[in-house]
């Protein structure tokens, strides 16, 4: 289905690249590294939304030109413009500090509206 030089999209870990096949093993693809779509998420996998983690993961997107192995099935192809590999990583990664923020603020006005339920449920009650 995959032919070297094809243009795919694959998720690796936690983050999303732009990729060229360059070897195609039945069910595997050996691709490297064009482009970032979406920045690896940070943390400790196993224990989402936790910080007190014997290690909190920095996980850096993969460099340039960097090769590794992904199943065929999950490749897409890509027909786009292949964006500069550096541009790519600093749009990937303010989009995913974007979405941090958005999730902290969201937090926050959520625990305002639980603070104040929770003080109308259960203050001066008899």
């Amino acid at each position: 289905m995959w032919n070297p030089g094809d243009i795919v999209r694959v998720t690796q870990k936690t983050g999303e690249y732009i990729t060229e096949v360059l070897e195609n093993h039945d069910t595997k693809l050996l691709v490297k590294v064009l482009a970032v779509t979406k920045f690896p998420t940070q943390g400790d996998l196993h224990t989402s939304f936790e910080v007190d983690v014997p290690l909190f993961h920095q996980r850096p997107a993969l460099s340039y030109q960097e090769k590794f192995m992904t199943f065929s099935n999950s490749a897409t192809r890509y027909n786009g413009t292949i964006p500069d590999y550096k541009e790519s990583v600093r749009v990937a990664m303010e989009r995913e500090m974007e979405k941090m923020r958005k999730m902290s603020h969201w937090a926050q006005r959520c625990l305002v509206e639980l603070e104040a339920l929770h003080k109308e449920a259960f203050t001066n009650t008899k």
